[in-house]
């Protein structure tokens, strides 16, 4: 890579599974990177989601680290040890001060929640909500069918199925959905064991069982309050627990269409 490439700098909407993905797959390409989420992520998949430094201070995955920082001064510090930097700006207002050449929208909102093709030279929005070349620059696919992680430079991506990611055969077995609102409590972590009908949660104290027999890939904090419908974790019945910890190959090819974006605007 040049030494004008190694010297982009990338602000990335979100920290969870897919943003992390894509923060990852961009700091080992050596640019530099920097996350922003909520001051309480969502993410089930924390086995590989950067946003836990939002609660821990620090997280890696696969060898990568990123550390929760407060001030623009300690993001450029942690890009001279070659770390990726995270911080609490749901509005993404670091911007401003970092004055990133590409913004990646990776809330996965299905939905835009703010980001304008103005914010960056290149814009780039991942999956369904985005216009390429409307709101944002390109376009990302992220639906798990042949057009998976294909750039668009027009229109938008394909509609979200609603379908989990199939893992021997099963699908939407796999994943654990609140019924109701309330506070969400659990015993279980990443890797546990769970059989089916076995209670591995609660909301608002009603009980929240595992349909299949495996092992937890994802799921919520305790202590998270959430709303009806929100996911709360998945179980793998594949009983890998490297799985957990690892990125999943949907994500690489998303993250792998990010680069090809960037080095369809930079790489001239």
């Amino acid at each position: 890579m040049s030494a004008e490439l190694s010297r982009l700098i990338i602000l990335i909407r979100g920290g969870g599974e897919v943003a992390s993905g894509v923060a990852h797959k961009l700091a080992r390409a050596r640019f530099r990177v920097c996350l922003t989420e909520t001051a309480e992520p969502l993410a089930v998949s924390r086995g590989v989601a950067f946003c836990e430094a939002i609660y821990d201070g620090e997280k890696e995955v696969e060898g990568i680290v990123a550390r929760r920082v407060e001030s623009a001064s300690e993001i450029l510090k942690l890009w001279r040890d070659g770390r990726i930097a995270i911080v609490v700006d749901p509005e993404t207002s670091v911007r401003k001060a970092l004055k990133p050449e590409v913004l990646v929208d990776a809330i996965m909102a299905k939905k835009n929640l703010g980001t304008k093709i103005s914010h960056a030279p290149l814009v780039i929005g991942l999956g369904p909500g985005f216009g390429a070349d409307k709101d944002v620059h390109m376009v990302v696919e992220t639906n798990n069918s042949e057009r998976l992680g294909r750039v668009i430079l027009k229109g938008e991506a394909e509609k979200d199925t609603g379908i989990p990611v199939e893992i021997g055969g099963l699908t939407h077995e796999r994943a654990l959905h609140a019924t109701g609102d309330g506070l969400f409590l659990t015993d279980r972590d990443i890797g546990d064991p769970a059989s089916a009908g076995e209670v591995v949660a609660t909301v608002a104290g009603k009980p929240v069982r595992a349909e299949i027999d495996g092992i937890v890939r994802a799921m919520l904090r305790d202590g998270t309050t959430v709303q009806k419908g929100t996911k709360l974790g998945e179980i793998d019945p594949s009983g890998d627990k490297e799985a957990c910890y690892t990125i999943r190959p949907r994500v690489r090819a998303i993250a792998g269409g990010v680069l090809e974006a960037i080095m369809m605007r930079y790489n001239v």
